[in-house]
């Protein structure tokens, strides 16, 4: 009868082990620092390195896409999918009206490296541009999909098996002389997976502890 009573808690024990790890958030490991991220259109001149956009009208003005290299993070957590730079060095206020930029519609492709899962997907930002002060901006990026994966969702190769990573949307390009840097709009998302999630997984733990405690009531007893 101890034997039976040991062994029960034994397995209590290692399944309490068990889901215990599997609530500790794995870690993610991406970049978006792919040859494929680039402008792909746009009414400016698109530079050499396709990460650059000048403005097609009025004063000189430059979007320079700056990708994440690479990041590890645990899941769930927000992330930092890469940079957008507006700078116009020679724009003026908005309400001098005499120095502005002009940005005709563009596309962008965001592609992200999975490299824990060797996964790839990407999104895709449209925009129909807009005009550029130094103190106003009216850029903004709207992006689809807004989610990739889980398993082979929006993947152009690999399967991102359990994670799944958004995007926000729409980005809204900050002015020249805002932000940190002055002119840096971060590209915001979060990185997620589809494993039982953390506050289930804690309740089924407290479960078997209640257990174990119900156990070792009853073995003091007999």
């Amino acid at each position: 009868m101890k034997l039976g009573r040991l062994i029960q808690f034994a397995l209590i024990a290692a399944a309490v082990l068990l889901l215990a790890a599997s609530a500790s958030a794995s870690t993610i490991n991406y970049t978006t620092n792919s040859a494929s991220t680039v402008f792909v259109t746009g009414a400016g001149t698109i530079t050499d390195s396709g990460l650059e956009l000048e403005s097609n009208s009025g004063v000189a003005a430059t979007l320079t896409f700056t990708p994440n290299t690479t990041s590890a993070v645990g899941v769930p957590s927000n992330i930092d999918l890469g940079d957008f730079l507006l700078v116009c060095s020679t724009c003026t206020t908005q309400a001098a009206g005499t120095g502005e930029a002009v940005f005709g519609a563009f596309t962008f492709d965001l592609v992200v490296d999975d490299t824990t899962d060797g996964a790839t997907g990407k999104y895709v930002g449209t925009s129909s541009g807009g005009d550029v002060y130094s103190d106003e901006s009216t850029i903004s990026i709207s992006w689809s999909p807004l989610v990739l994966g889980p398993g082979t969702t929006n993947a152009l190769t690999g399967s991102f098996g359990p994670t799944s990573f958004t995007i926000s949307s729409p980005t809204l390009i900050v002015a020249p002389n805002s932000g940190t840097p002055p002119g840096d709009t971060t590209v915001q998302g979060a990185v997620n997976s589809t494993l039982i999630p953390e506050p289930a997984t804690m309740a089924m733990v407290g479960g078997l502890f209640v257990g174990l405690a119900a156990l070792a009531r009853k073995r003091r007893r007999l």
